[in-house]
């Protein structure tokens, strides 16, 4: 059955129109820039790196780019029937930056098929021309990449205006396809003028659909960007271990998803600590990573002297100090 037979069975049953808000239409996670483990701002960014959770940006040549997370006033959300809450500003001090959402798997966007992208954008300075590219990038060992154009020199204005636009994905008919493909839907904008972005969706077809994120609901979306990425940064404890020696403490972490691979372990600041069961906190001087799977990661800490054979809890004794777990493509 066709989406277009579905939807109007279902207007049919229903008595009227409908949006055809169906989880999975969408191939955008975070298409409505809701999640942002990293910060609410990321800045500077002069190569490539990731900022809103899926959204990467990159700046060409000496420039810096600050991506950060816009609210909207109530019932200020460019769309009617969709009640958005944040935008994305992207914020290029010199040169032209891009902004790419990443999609596992190259096969993700079917080869062959039509699809439709769309989206609701505003530029700083009314005239600015986005570009919007579709790649295929076949992984470590594949082929080359293959880029097509979906959009080009889209003049913006200043308000928010929907964007849309049908490109046919390429086959991939004698490629070879490698570990970590993927699929780039790749944003293009000028110099020193911010660009803002909100309810980018990709869907099969010919017709831009009313928006709708990738999973249909809040946790969905979230665990949906857990499987790339996960950051925990907690100041009132997380994790319970214990010591097996006096300056030695293991903590277990359970990921809250199955992570795409088996991820790559950082931490940041020097305050992270261990809450510990016989007395005051002590503090980290080096973090080791242990064994890690896809839903499992062990972490040893060591920290000041405590006794052995007690437990405790991790802590971030402050808001900028976190641990992570990458899986990113």
């Amino acid at each position: 059955m066709t989406r277009s037979r579905d939807v109007a069975d279902t207007q049919d049953n229903l008595g009227g129109a409908v949006a055809p808000y169906v989880a999975g239409k969408n191939k955008i996670i975070n298409g409505d820039f809701g999640i942002w483990q990293r910060g609410t701002t990321v800045s500077p960014v002069s190569s490539y790196g990731y900022t809103a959770d899926r959204w990467q940006a990159f700046s060409y040549g000496t420039s810096t780019t600050t991506v950060s997370r816009q609210t909207f006033t109530p019932a200020s959300a460019p769309v009617a029937g969709y009640e958005g809450q944040y935008f994305a500003r992207i914020n290029s001090t010199n040169n032209q930056v891009v902004f790419e959402n990443i999609i596992e798997d190259v096969r993700t966007i079917t080869p062959t098929q039509s699809f439709t992208v769309s989206f609701w954008a505003r530029s700083q300075t009314a005239g600015n021309n986005l570009t919007l590219t579709f790649v295929q990038n076949f992984g470590t060992g594949g082929s080359a990449n293959v880029n097509t154009a979906i959009l080009t020199s889209q003049a913006l204005t200043t308000g928010w205006v929907k964007y849309s636009a049908t490109f046919t994905s390429p086959s991939v008919s004698g490629k070879t396809i490698g570990a970590n493909s993927r699929c780039d839907f790749s944003f293009l904008h000028p110099v020193n003028n911010y660009l803002e972005l909100w309810g980018v969706q990709v869907e099969a077809g010919s017709v831009a659909t009313p928006f709708a994120t990738a999973t249909g609901t809040i946790q969905g979306e979230l665990a949906a960007a857990q499987r790339y990425y996960w950051r925990n940064q907690s100041t009132t404890g997380f994790v319970v271990g214990d010591y097996y020696t006096s300056t030695r403490f293991f903590g277990a972490y359970k990921f809250p998803t199955t992570m795409r691979i088996a991820p790559s372990f950082a931490a940041s600041g020097t305050t992270i600590a261990t809450g510990y069961s016989n007395g005051s906190g002590r503090a980290t001087t080096n973090i080791i990573t242990g064994d890690i799977s896809q839903d499992f990661g062990l972490v040893e800490f060591v920290t000041a002297a405590a006794t052995a054979g007690h437990g405790g809890h991790v802590v971030c004794s402050t808001g900028s100090s976190y641990l992570e777990w990458s899986a990113e493509l």
